[in-house]
């Protein structure tokens, strides 16, 4: 399959915009490669909503309508897996409790809490950022975090090997095909001030410390372990960008 229709069928998975049909779904696992450009699409696009929306509302309606454009754009993909790991890491006490909290499609306590927080973070951090920058740290933000979910599946197993029919996607993405991604997720950096390449091993720390937690509590990644990945690498970039601007 061609480049360009693997860049379609991860555009087509990950987000809700309109690609062409008849895709072939089975080649999906090679195809999760081009998640960081699929996060250049949806970066580009709620910059482009935070930078129309400060023309006419205050910073933080910006924000509020960049994250609700983000969401639209994705059907809540990443903040949907987010929440169920909150729910099973927070009330599972070993792999199979774990694993089957996760499966379930209702949102608990926690995974409330943990979504309203998260939100509530990226409100404050783009709220506070220079209204200026913000639409390309958002473009950053969006590409750099989707690149992290392609390093725990290189590092570490699929941790549903029964009945589970996301184990027939699980893949492992070669050291050739991670530094392809890396270039699509590194790129979007060029457009903010050279310091803000020092958010990079922040990211990196957080999630190689989730993937050593997701390995130690059940043995590798779900989809929504990897969904979690992406949204606290895209919170802990603006974080990071939030912290380092004071010496920019």
């Amino acid at each position: 399959m061609s480049h360009l229709k693997l860049f379609f069928l991860a555009l087509s998975f990950y987000t809700r915009l309109p690609a062409p049909k008849n895709q072939d779904y089975s080649q999906l696992p090679q195809a999760s490669i081009y998640l960081p450009l699929v996060g250049w699409v949806v970066g580009g696009l709620t910059g482009l909503c935070f930078y129309l929306a400060t023309m006419l509302w205050a910073q933080t309606t910006a924000a509020i309508l960049a994250l609700i454009a983000g969401i639209l754009l994705t059907g809540a993909f990443h903040e949907d897996g987010f929440a169920d790991v909150c729910d099973g890491f927070g009330g599972g006490y070993d792999k199979q409790r774990i694993l089957e909290i996760m499966k379930d499609s209702q949102i608990g306590a926690y995974g409330a809490l943990g979504l309203v927080l998260l939100m509530s973070l990226k409100i404050s951090l783009l709220s506070s950022l220079p209204a200026t920058s913000v639409p390309f740290i958002l473009f950053a933000g969006h590409s750099l975090s989707r690149l992290q979910p392609l390093l725990l599946m290189h590092h570490y197993d699929y941790a549903r090997i029964h009945n589970s029919k996301g184990s027939a996607a699980a893949y492992k993405p070669s050291t050739k095909e991670l530094f392809f991604a890396s270039t699509f997720a590194v790129f979007p950096l060029v457009l903010l001030p050279l310091q803000c390449g020092l958010a990079i091993p922040f990211i990196f720390l957080v999630n190689w410390r989730l993937g050593c937690y997701f390995h130690r509590h059940i043995g590798g990644y779900t989809g929504d372990c990897l969904g979690t990945c992406q949204q606290m690498a895209e919170v802990v970039f603006f974080l990071s960008i939030s912290a380092l601007w004071t010496f920019i």
